[in-house]
């Protein structure tokens, strides 16, 4: 059995939702763009609040939407019209990480059952933001059982014109031991950034198949699918993240503090409103849904 409650502490709004043993939790926090700030699953932490970094600058667990990581000096077009983003990387004159990263989220349904437990979240856009001039509604959908956690995103687009978009997720997963910790995707590419800029500039072949050792090494990459799943090994759990998408992107970054790895599943790589590898359009009265799975599958114990 599970329990949902809200909280409210200073200016910080969030959801608890939480099982009755206590062995599983996750916290949401309304405020910051409804988040996920911690999971912890059969009592061992997935996802933790990042004490290192704000979040305005680490967008730990942001739902990355209208587009996933940087926008190349801010511009793009879309048909035939030029647009120009706010700029929210100054040090490299770049927009990053979308436009709902800092809104407040309400929530619009709930749902308890003897399996899990589900929040519904919703934000509407009903201004025209510099550089993205559309209205659109987003919902969240957090589920959590007592070894998984699914995150699904719809997207309508409430405008009478349409407009181009890509949707990410930027959870930070934690580590004991990131040295001892390793990664496992399967992939054929990889992106190549400027380096400055971080903006992808072509793709070459990366062929990978086998479990990434973390070790020693810094990660800020991207790279595409070739399935839709990938596992995460720690000393302490091993989890498998995996997606409802055909086609699947992953931006994985390690922060200097070495306790823990960002491993985003986006639906396209960074600058795509320029370059327009992923990019999605979503049509007035369309609707899109992208779904993550996190599900733990085995603790240290177990191993």
């Amino acid at each position: 059995m599970f329990k949902i409650n809200s909280i409210k502490k200073a200016d910080t709004d969030y959801l608890k939702i939480e099982s009755i043993d206590q062995k599983s939790h996750a916290l949401i926090y309304l405020s910051n763009g409804g988040s996920l700030q911690e999971l912890v699953l059969h009592k061992k932490k997935i996802i933790h609040q990042l004490t290192t970094a704000d979040y305005t600058t680490s967008y730990a667990s942001a739902i990355l939407f209208p587009f996933a990581n940087r926008i190349d000096k801010a511009s793009y077009s879309f048909q035939e019209k030029k647009y120009t983003l706010k700029v929210n990387l100054k040090e490299e004159n770049n927009a990053i990480h979308g436009l709902v990263y800092n809104k407040k989220f309400t929530l619009k349904d709930k749902e308890i059952t003897q399996q899990q437990a589900s929040v519904t979240l919703v934000y509407s856009e009903q201004n025209k933001a510099q550089g993205f001039p559309f209205i659109y509604t987003i919902e969240l959908i957090y589920t959590l059982t007592e070894d998984a956690l699914s995150l699904t995103i719809c997207i309508t687009n409430n405008d009478v014109v349409s407009f181009p978009f890509n949707v990410g997720w930027h959870p930070y997963f934690y580590s004991s031991n990131l040295y001892n910790s390793s990664l496992y995707i399967d992939s054929s590419s990889k992106f190549s950034f400027s380096t400055n800029e971080m903006i992808p500039i072509k793709t070459k072949d990366a062929s990978i198949h086998k479990e990434l050792q973390i070790k020693d090494r810094f990660f800020d990459d991207c790279y595409l699918l070739n399935t839709d799943k990938m596992v995460f090994k720690t000393p302490d759990y091993h989890i498998q993240i995996n997606s409802s998408l055909e086609k699947n992107y992953v931006q994985i970054f390690t922060p200097s503090d070495r306790k823990s790895i960002a491993i985003e599943p986006i639906t396209a790589p960074p600058n795509s409103f320029n370059h327009k590898l992923g990019l999605g359009i979503l049509n007035p009265d369309e609707n899109y849904t992208a779904s993550w799975k996190v599900s733990l599958k085995s603790t240290s114990h177990e191993n």
